[in-house]
């Protein structure tokens, strides 16, 4: 059984990457040689010849980087280094609570390692050469430092708690882990803005003024209960622009990238935030958390069965099952099904924007969105044709030209909303 089962992880494995990058080089070769006659007002031929290089530069850093990984899987996989770094580990301490720690803080100390001249290459090489990046390599390790710390901590802590329950309660370990991960999620969507993005970013009030006055008149409008809005100063890291919508309950807040404020007109403001009031309005935040706890709950029961199970630990060459090793055998078989499952979720997403877009239509102005939609995918380099099969595979957002058609013919239909 165990043989079928390396041999399988292996399939899935080598199969996933071959998916991923025969997908990422029809994307790079599905391109016109002049831009989209909808969007030329935005995208003249210089700035599309850039934006076509641009994606040609990450698509070719992304296959690298894809490559490395999944080649250095490939040979912990065939050279057994998991079940050698279990033995290993064990010679150290042999706690069934400490060992499942130490073997996943070792993998991910060599993931950052490995994944760090990628990041830097793109940050400080890519994004530097086609004007988005604004850090500098002081700030880059600062963030770095940041984002390990999180991860000890908030990554680590959970982590403790999901083996502390297995080591206590393996046959309702699925369920109360399900409990706890859900309970999680949903502290983390409430106070994500108040809690994490101030440890990299500095959130200010909007300051009262044509802007504000107009964002509070269109949110009572709608009848949305908006309690903050805040400038992000994005702009210290990247000049890419954006805006997001963030909070449970009470804690309803919109977050504007100052870049986002310094590059749009305040029509085009407020026909962005029409389009974020529209995904609270038609309960899209509250349909996504329900069928991603649902998509973990189904994760956590096939886990539960799986880690008790010796022949998954057999497959990685492990002696004896264990909570680390039969964890990563299960994420080495779960990528079919987690690719299937993304794909699920994001056209449900595509779906959710459109239905936004129309919201901000209705009740604001086709023509305002569009035109916000044009100067964000000229400001961010935007890929104008992705290939229609990586984007029903990878895209969480429709591509903007079939925005700007959905958006066109919502006038043709409400003549007076544009």
């Amino acid at each position: 059984m165990e043989k079928l089962l390396f041999l399988l992880i292996v399939l899935f494995v080598a199969g996933e990457y071959l998916f991923s990058t025969i997908l990422q080089i029809l994307n790079i070769r599905y391109k016109g040689k002049t831009p989209p006659e909808e969007i030329r007002e935005i995208y003249d031929e210089e700035k599309y010849r850039k934006s076509l290089a641009y994606e040609r530069e990450k698509t070719r850093l992304g296959i690298i980087s894809n490559s490395v990984s999944t080649l250095l899987i490939l040979v912990l996989l065939f050279s057994g280094g998991f079940a050698a770094l279990d033995a290993g580990l064990r010679n150290i301490t042999g706690d069934p609570l400490w060992l499942p720690l130490l073997y996943f803080g070792v993998l991910y100390a060599a993931n950052a390692v490995i994944s760090l001249p990628f990041s830097l290459y793109s940050t400080f090489v890519i994004e530097e050469k086609y004007g988005f990046n604004k850090s500098s390599l002081k700030l880059f390790f600062t963030d770095k430092f940041k984002e390990l710390l999180l991860a000890l901590i908030i990554g680590g802590g959970l982590m403790t708690l999901l083996i502390a329950v297995y080591n206590a309660l393996p046959q309702y370990f699925w369920i109360i882990a399900w409990a706890v991960v859900t309970v999680f999620t949903l502290f983390f969507a409430t106070f994500y803005t108040s809690l994490i993005v101030p440890l990299f970013n500095k959130l200010e009030p909007l300051p009262e003024g044509p802007l504000r006055t107009a964002i509070e008149e269109f949110a009572r409008k709608v009848e949305f209960p908006l309690k903050n809005i805040y400038i992000m100063d994005n702009s210290k890291r990247s000049s890419k622009s954006n805006a997001f919508f963030s909070g449970l309950g009470r804690q309803k807040s919109i977050v504007l990238f100052d870049t986002l404020i310094d590059n749009h007109s305040h029509d085009e403001l407020l026909a962005i935030l029409a389009h974020e009031v529209g995904h609270y309005k038609k309960k899209h935040i509250y349909k996504s958390m329900w069928l991603s706890t649902l998509q973990t709950g189904i994760i956590f029961f096939l886990l539960g069965y799986i880690l008790q199970s010796p022949d998954f630990a057999h497959a990685l060459g492990a002696d004896r099952p264990s909570f680390h090793i039969n964890l990563i055998a299960f994420g080495l078989l779960f990528s079919p099904l987690s690719t299937l499952l993304g794909i699920g979720m994001n056209a449900f997403s595509r779906k959710n924007e459109f239905e936004a877009d129309a919201f901000a239509a209705k009740n604001y102005s086709a023509k305002a969105l569009q035109q916000a939609l044009k100067k964000l995918a000229g400001d961010n380099l935007s890929d104008l044709e992705p290939h229609p099969a990586y984007v029903f595979v990878y895209y969480s957002h429709p591509p903007v030209l079939q925005r700007l058609k959905a958006l066109e013919d919502l006038k043709k239909e409400q003549p007076a909303s544009g």
